[in-house]
């Protein structure tokens, strides 16, 4: 990224969501956000927390093995690559978990500015001079930028394999930073460094390297077929900096052949043979930085990571992933060059650009890494079960873990489902609130049988719970009334749930008129239209994603024994 060979950038910590923080027993009528909303407990830890710790029956997957086939790499394979530690697979476990807005938000690249060689190097600059930055805070916020947009576009569950080749100027450092990251993320990654900087800070970048045995392959060391050794190829070996390059402006040995070998990949996508993802680091090499790729014999990335803007070669990039990183333009450097730059999502590192992807749905599919779901593994009682699985999805900070979808069917015979949310559960069953009047609440009346499903999408696991429902009693509902927030209270007044509203005007008008009625802070009655219902459950099932589609389904189903209601646990085919 940087063309004058001395900067880098700042470590960003990551909350850890551990399961000591969870208490024991939940109050679930407290699970919300201040909009009303319930959500999880450590909503506010983040997704990528380094460490997790779940239930004791959460066994460490084994997925996570050397696969190497060529030359030092088999020796590598043989001492044994890095194993994560069981935080680290529980955080590929939950790759999901993490709220990828980045990989959400496309923005239009015909509104967003792009830097010339010029400019590029003027903010260079500017930020490393008055403004206070230093080599090792950008190259570490860079580093951290290219790591992050790799994991939004390529799970570490099918793209774990990953080379990381390393120029000897920032470009080289930023993807000696993103190797350490992607570590850190549950990937496997090789370093190529052939030309190593002197430099303290390129050293202490080998070192870090080093203390977490990721392995450096000299290029002679290097596999014949990348293809066959690597599921994504990081190209960080230079950016605007015309260092490695000899005076005819073409690459100098080795780069030369490192960069043909990545062109040449784009001959296994013609020959339909699996190629590796390729990923540039701000500039792919070899491509001139306002031009692009003259002649079009240059790389092909996949997946660009545009750092601090774009530049303007990036115009000329067609590969399907565009990220710009670098999330650290101060307001001066924005108003001096007029710079229009995408709004970064939440807490993300990364943000999309460029045209939106034709999805082919029918491709459109998770492989699921999970630890297997064993008989001998589970509780003996269903809700004993479920509740270890719901303080697990509390612990990953899974957002609304107590949404679940409510499926009834009315006297037509018509089913219908709907998410509601969770507010208690114990041996007699679960709980949730809502309008006596709805069409939920009609079809119950006709059909007390129904079936609630919770996704935790982050852990690749579901359960389904059957049975019957009926209305808790008036004390516990207007208990639980009462405990809502006020505003919650005047909408459950408002809404006459299910019936035609001729516009939100009408609904804000009416809460605007119940909201001035109780400004005195008197109590607000509970509507007699208002109310709770419990499903006492008759069959549960927990489903656990596995590969291959080989997924563990365990049911329990009640029978009974010398006059006593047990539970017998069968496993279902996927």
């Amino acid at each position: 990224m940087w063309n004058l060979g001395r900067k880098s950038r700042i470590m960003t910590c990551l909350s850890i969501a551990h399961h000591s923080l969870v208490p024991p027993i939940f109050n679930l009528s407290n699970l919300r956000n201040p909009s009303g909303s319930p959500h999880s407990l450590l909503s506010k830890l983040s997704p990528f927390s380094p460490s997790l710790s779940l239930s004791p029956s959460l066994v460490l997957p084994s997925y996570l093995t050397a696969n190497s086939t060529a030359n030092k790499l088999t020796r590598l394979s043989a001492q044994g690559f890095p194993l994560p530690s069981s935080s680290l697979a529980i955080r590929s476990f939950c790759s999901k978990v993490s709220g990828r807005m980045g990989d959400r938000v496309i923005q239009n690249p015909d509104s967003i500015s792009y830097l010339g060689q010029r400019e590029a190097a003027e903010i260079d600059e500017l930020l490393m001079g008055p403004l206070g930055f230093s080599v090792d805070q950008l190259m570490e916020l860079a580093g951290l930028s290219v790591a992050t947009s790799i994991a939004e576009v390529y799970k570490a569950g099918e793209y774990n394999r990953v080379l990381a080749i390393c120029g000897p100027g920032n470009n080289g450092g930023d993807g000696l930073v993103a190797a350490r990251h992607l570590h850190h993320f549950g990937y496997k990654p090789v370093v190529c460094y052939p030309k190593r900087t002197p430099k303290p800070l390129y050293s202490g970048l080998v070192t870090q390297i080093e203390s977490l045995s990721i392995p450096f392959l000299s290029v002679e060391d290097l596999p014949s077929d990348l293809s066959k050794d690597f599921d994504i190829l990081v190209d960080a070996m230079f950016g605007f900096s015309f260092h490695a390059f000899n005076p005819l402006g073409t690459p100098r040995p080795p780069f030369d052949d490192l960069i043909q070998r990545l062109v040449s990949l784009r001959h296994y996508d013609q020959a339909r043979q699996k190629s590796p993802a390729i990923v540039s680091v701000d500039i792919p090499s070899g491509w001139h930085v306002e031009e692009g790729d003259i002649g079009g014999k240059g790389i092909k990335p996949d997946l660009l990571v545009s750092l601090t803007a774009p530049k303007l070669c990036a115009k000329k990039f067609c590969g399907p992933h565009h990220f710009l990183g670098g999330r650290f333009v101060p307001p001066s450097i924005v108003d001096k060059y007029n710079l229009r730059l995408p709004a970064y999502p939440g807490n993300s590192m990364c943000v999309r650009i460029g045209k939106p992807l034709k999805i082919d749905i029918s491709a459109l599919r998770e492989n699921y890494i999970s630890p297997e779901l064993l008989e001998e593994q589970v509780e003996a009682d269903p809700i004993d079960q479920f509740r270890k699985w719901f303080d697990d999805a509390v612990a990953a900070g899974l957002r609304e873990p107590n949404a679940m979808a409510l499926s009834t069917v009315g006297k037509q015979g018509k089913p219908s489902s709907r998410m509601v949310l969770l507010k208690g559960f114990d041996k007699d069953g679960f709980v949730w609130y809502t309008n006596y009047e709805s069409r939920k609440a009609s079809e119950l009346s006709d059909n007390f049988h129904a079936s609630l499903l919770f996704y935790w999408d982050g852990l690749n696991r579901q359960v389904r719970v059957e049975g019957s429902v009926q209305k808790v009693s008036d004390e516990e509902s207007e208990q639980y009334f009462h405990s809502r927030p006020r505003g919650s209270q005047v909408g459950a007044i408002v809404s006459k749930q299910s019936t035609v509203v001729l516009g939100r005007h009408v609904l804000r008008q009416q809460y605007k008129e119940l909201e001035e009625k109780f400004s005195d802070g008197s109590m607000i009655p509970k509507p007699k239209h208002w109310g709770g219902y419990r499903l006492q459950p008759e069959l549960f099932e927990f489903w656990q994603g596995q590969q291959s589609r080989l997924h563990d389904r365990l049911l329990y189903s009640p029978r009974e024994v010398d006059g006593q209601r047990v539970w017998n646990i069968e496993r279902l085919a996927p």
